[in-house]
């Protein structure tokens, strides 16, 4: 598969001293799910910004073998507008880019709709529930089309019921559109589901421990998660992650 983007030696060190991660090499082929596993401070969001370029490395680079693509960033919160609309927070980026009032519009729409919300467009945020509200900001982020989606534990504070349903819708919409993902969980269980492939980092600064290939089948559902396959890579994480502890 072609590389997508590549880190080499990407170390950084904020101005408190505090350095996140250290050396850190990784790879990301186009069209994959890779998700980054470690502690609580190994820097997993610490990468996630130096590929969006939201933090310069201390030292390190990042390169694009096929050209920066089109980005989408989805965070912890969902950080929306509460004086704006569903529709009007998923419009957002697409109006700070210039696009066209009608065009926006119309894509912002049809990502509501392909993420379950078509029916709520002028549902204000206090309206919606947590799902609802982390549906929006996914929303918000597949209208501006990207070819790269960063999601930094989008799920952490869902219950599982929803947890697994957007799991499942998230898949559905990076198959339908070719999009690479790059996926930041404590959830060995999350990224076992999800992944095509998953790096373990270690405690900080983040190193990459274990990088772990997951063999599953494209059209996954709630039964995948009762195999003997799905077990055996979430045990295979599991081991992973507490020998990059012990380390």
């Amino acid at each position: 598969m072609t590389s997508l983007v590549s880190l080499r030696g990407v170390s950084k060190t904020f101005d408190s001293g505090t350095q996140a991660i250290a050396a850190l090499d990784l790879e990301v082929r186009v069209g994959e799910f890779l998700s980054l596993v470690g502690p609580s401070g190994c820097g997993k969001s610490t990468a996630l910004r130096i590929i969006a370029d939201l933090i310069v490395p201390t030292t390190g680079g990042v390169t694009w073998p096929e050209g920066k693509p089109e980005i989408g960033f989805v965070f912890q919160e969902p950080t929306l507008m509460p004086w704006r609309s569903a529709l009007d927070n998923a419009r957002l980026p697409l109006e700070l880019k210039g696009i066209a009032r009608g065009d926006a519009e119309a894509r912002s729409k049809q990502a509501l709709a392909r993420v379950g919300l078509g029916e709520f467009e002028k549902a204000y945020p206090r309206e919606l529930s947590g799902g609802m509200k982390m549906r929006v900001s996914i929303a918000r982020a597949i209208a501006a089309q990207p070819k790269l989606l960063l999601m930094d534990e989008p799920f952490a504070a869902l219950d599982e019921l929803t947890r697994q349903s957007l799991n499942d819708d998230l898949l559905k919409l990076a198959r339908e559109d070719g999009i690479t993902v790059i996926f930041v969980t404590h959830s060995v269980y999350e990224s076992a589901y999800l992944s095509d492939r998953v790096v373990v980092m270690t405690p900080r600064p983040g190193r990459v421990a274990a990088d772990i290939a997951i063999a599953q089948p494209q059209n996954r559902s709630a039964a995948y998660r009762l195999t003997s396959q799905f077990t055996d890579a979430a045990g295979k994480i599991s081991a992973a992650l507490g020998h990059a502890m012990a380390a």
